[in-house]
């Protein structure tokens, strides 16, 4: 079987993107897996099927690099413009994925995702904060983000005992500055550092509104920047969006 596939980036988030909208992709994890594959395979963090929804604009399925499932905030964001690119929609949508239903647009040349309203921050101590975007995210604030041993770190806290029960979870690092926050992410899933991460970012957005940071955060990852907006009310965050690039880098097939 011959499958066609488009490569997307959001600020250096990758991703294989399928249109999926007759469901003929035999989806699998030693599929994703090996799709994904740096060497053996076409090489992105992750893969997204583009699929028909009864009454919504479309549904996006994501998989991770390893074949598990979960809310992909750059991804829904590539998944947005290749649907555009497939005249699927026009300048927004709605759209189901992993955990629920989202709006998206575009906006000032950049995709604007909306994400779930945040109830509830854990301030794990000075340094450390645990918050759901709809992903898991540990954040680590720290003094210089470039000298970090990423990897090590954000192994060891992915596999912490306290989140064994949800299949562990992502770790941000934080170095918070004047005007905007830098960072840099372990993501599961992926088992390594990714040089962006949406879901993650929105999350440290969130942390760093809680601080005092105004609304839109800006946010520097390794691949590029990002902004996180919201509203405040107390301690809940509402109509909170992800606004970034995404870039389609090149399309070809593969026989699998």
């Amino acid at each position: 079987m011959k499958l066609q596939f488009s490569k997307y980036q959001g600020t250096g988030n990758d991703f294989i993107l399928i249109d999926d909208r007759e469901e003929t992709f035999p989806a699998s994890k030693d599929l994703v897996e090996k799709l994904c594959d740096r060497r053996f395979g076409i090489g992105a963090d992750g893969l997204i099927l583009i699929q028909n929804h009864p009454d919504l604009s479309y549904r996006m399925v994501y998989y991770n690099s390893d074949g598990s499932q979960s809310l992909c905030g750059n991804g829904s964001r590539c998944g947005f413009t290749f649907a555009q690119s497939l005249g699927i929609v026009g300048q927004s949508a709605t759209f189901e994925t992993t955990d629920g239903v989202h709006e998206i647009k575009e906006q000032d040349n950049l995709i604007h995702f909306q994400l779930f309203d945040v109830n509830e921050i854990s301030k794990l101590n000075d340094q450390e904060w645990y918050i759901n975007t709809g992903s898991p995210h540990h954040i680590v604030i720290i003094h210089n983000v470039e000298n970090e041993d990423i990897v090590t770190k954000g192994r060891h806290i992915r596999n912490q005992e306290a989140y064994s029960s949800q299949n562990g979870t992502n770790v941000n690092f934080a170095q918070l500055l004047q005007d905007r926050v830098k960072i840099r992410t372990y993501e599961r899933g992926v088992e390594d550092e990714t040089l962006s991460c949406g879901t993650g970012a929105t999350a440290v957005g969130i942390m760093a509104g809680n601080l005092g940071f105004e609304s839109p955060v800006q946010i520097q990852t390794q691949g590029g920047a990002l902004s996180v907006s919201f509203q405040r009310e107390g301690d809940k965050f509402t109509n909170i969006w992800l606004a970034g690039p995404a870039k389609k880098v090149f399309e070809g097939s593969v026989t699998i």
